[in-house]
């Protein structure tokens, strides 16, 4: 009797222990296969005018539960041959995190920037910088935006693939680049913070905008 007792435990505890550790299960990273080319001209990103816009909601999207702001690039470059975009990579300085909305609170602003920052969030000492890696670029007539970009994004040592449309434009040795503002989900890269039930919850969607000036390379 005790024999099957230790082993009903037993197999209770190891059935117990595998349905925790599915609940848990680490971010892994998935790619892109990259499929451009390089050998055209190269662009240096100006990194004092280009820029992510970023927006956090809470589950019910409206100005009342929503913070935005934006992230400066460390660096990065573009590609260019025969008039169009073939390549990018562009590096952003998670430490340049700035808050827009509660630019009238400097306390509030301040608090949140912060938190962002933290290992909450972004974890800024530890994972200093995102990325982003085009990995495909297609031409496209359709709606309002003149290229799909497919790439893989990397934040927080997590790479995920994430397709942007974006308007691409070429022109007297400059590039520009402003992809439609889209979704991503913030837990696929180990952004799993929660607030206490009482204050709300917050969307596991953060959207991102990336605006990039590039100029030729002398």
């Amino acid at each position: 009797m005790k024999k099957k007792i230790i082993v009903v435990t037993a197999v209770l505890g190891i059935a117990a222990f595998l349905i925790s550790c599915g609940k848990d299960k680490p971010v892994s990273s998935e790619t892109n296969e990259v499929l451009t080319q390089n050998d055209g001209v190269q662009y240096k990103v100006d990194t004092m005018n280009s820029r992510v816009e970023w927006k956090g909601y809470k589950v019910l999207k409206s100005d009342q539960t929503t913070h935005f702001g934006i992230i400066r690039f460390e660096s990065g470059d573009v590609t260019v041959k025969d008039g169009k975009l073939q390549s990018g990579k562009f590096v952003a300085d998670i430490n340049t995190l700035e808050n827009i909305d509660l630019k009238d609170n400097q306390e509030m602003k301040t608090k949140l920037e912060g938190h962002l920052k933290s290992a909450d969030f972004f974890e800024v000492e530890k994972f200093p910088t995102a990325s982003y890696e085009i990995t495909k670029v297609t031409e496209t007539t359709s709606g309002d935006y003149n290229t799909i970009l497919d790439g893989n994004l990397t934040i927080k040592g997590i790479t995920k693939p994430v397709q942007f449309k974006a308007n691409v434009t070429v022109q007297n040795g400059n590039v520009s680049v402003a992809t439609e503002p889209t979704d991503i989900n913030r837990e696929d890269y180990g952004l799993k913070f929660e607030i206490p039930f009482e204050n709300g919850l917050l969307n596991k969607e953060i959207n991102l905008q990336v605006l990039i000036k590039a100029m030729e390379s002398k």
